[in-house]
């Protein structure tokens, strides 16, 4: 039903060695103008103000999971029931999974307010996009299906599972792939052995017994990784500054009713979510260019953001889990209560856990199948998953910016 290469493509990769692509549909996905847009936005955003070898793109992640749902279908116990429509629909939802992604990710989506995985969902179904003509080409469903996957509708529950749970593709990937480019010890995983341990039984994922050990490593690398990493607070410093420029350029607009041209694409998206033409304009370099330009800016605020941006002068911070002077805090909460708080200061909590309880969600929950062909949930199976399930720690910080 798909059309396959006369001759396999293949992408090298420091993790795989190489990247393998059999199906037309792939390579004509991996040429389309959405997907090669993630090649200008970086995977860790602001991360890489801290861990400097951190330069890696959504492009190389998303090819990444891609050649891990490869290794899927070629490792997992089970694969070869499904056909080779699901397979397709599997293949293109791990390659496709990051598209709706902003430039530095996150900073952008506390602005727009709007989730990265609901503008995945638009550009795919979007008739006006590459993507979407190259999925409708080869078959009326697939764009539809692979969206389904992305929005968790229960249409695929196996894929869904193997592309966003507790166990997927995705993180597999980005937990290597993070690793290595920021030279961190803490998220290298045995992904090989994970897939080796996976069974799919009656259109569900089970882990054997046998690979347990290995889940328990993968899940605590994971933990630390957000704490260590992806919730550096100097990195987290670099995007409140991104934030603030955001919010600053969206109040002269509001005041003026016209702004800069060079921001255009972005305010058409404040204006618009369903804009897919300039959303997909926007990336990491388009940012940067009107934050440069705006260095120059006539505005105050504007000015001295930008070029806190372009300089690395980034915002002071405070742990306020370390017990800090008290006295200290509250000086600094009353010296920017002001109207220009929203700029200079932030009061950021973030949290992660271990494994999320399967009682949260059924689609998370990681089954262990046993010996004797019985089936455990991991927490009531690993006296130390048990021991961490829904533990959650929270760091809770203030951000203020210093001249």
């Amino acid at each position: 039903m798909f059309t396959k290469l006369e001759r396999t493509k293949v992408f090298r990769d420091p993790l795989y060695g190489f990247i393998t692509v059999d199906y037309k549909i792939i390579a004509d996905l991996i040429d389309s103008r959405e997907v090669q847009r993630l090649r200008r936005i970086r995977q860790l955003s602001g991360v890489s103000m801290v861990f400097q070898t951190a330069e890696h793109s959504r492009f190389t992640h998303s090819l990444g999971v891609y050649q891990m749902a490869n290794l899927v279908c070629e490792n997992v116990e089970g694969m070869d029931t499904i056909s080779e429509y699901e397979k397709i629909v599997f293949l293109c939802s791990a390659l496709l999974h990051d598209i709706g992604h902003g430039p530095y990710s996150h900073a952008f989506e506390h602005t727009t307010l709007e989730n990265h995985e609901n503008m995945t969902v638009k550009i795919i179904l979007n008739p006006n996009t590459t993507v979407n003509k190259i999925l409708t080409r080869a078959s009326s469903t697939l764009a539809s299906d692979i969206a389904s996957v992305i929005a968790h509708d229960n249409r695929f529950p196996l894929i869904e599972s193997l592309v966003s749970s507790q166990l997927d593709v995705d993180r597999m990937d980005y937990l290597s792939r993070d690793a290595y480019y920021t030279g961190t010890a803490y998220g290298h995983i045995d992904y090989l052995k994970i897939l080796r341990s996976m069974k799919v039984v009656s259109n569900k994922l089970l882990v054997r017994a046998s690979g347990v050990h290995s889940i328990e490593s993968y899940l605590m690398s994971r933990y630390h990784m957000y704490f260590q990493v992806y919730f550096h607070p100097v990195g987290r410093a670099y995007e409140c500054i991104l934030e603030s420029i955001y919010k600053r350029i969206k109040d002269l607009y509001l005041e003026r009713g016209y702004f800069s041209d060079s921001v255009r694409a972005f305010l058409n998206v404040l204006n618009d979510s369903n804009d897919i033409e300039s959303y997909i304009e926007i990336d990491d370099a388009y940012v940067n260019g009107f934050v440069k330009a705006f260095t120059k800016s006539e505005d105050p605020i504007l000015n001295k953001l930008s070029n806190a941006f372009m300089d690395r002068h980034l915002f002071s911070y405070i742990d306020l889990n370390d017990e800090p002077d008290e006295d200290l805090v509250e000086a600094i909460k009353e010296k920017y209560d002001n109207e220009n708080k929203k700029y200079f200061y932030y009061d950021v909590s973030v949290s992660a856990v271990a494994y999320l309880h399967a009682k949260k969600s059924e689609i998370y929950d990681i089954k262990v199948l046993l010996p004797n062909g019985k089936i455990k949930s991991l927490d009531a199976y690993s006296p130390i998953i048990k021991s961490l399930a829904d533990f959650s720690k929270t760091i809770k910080r203030i951000y203020y910016f210093e001249d």
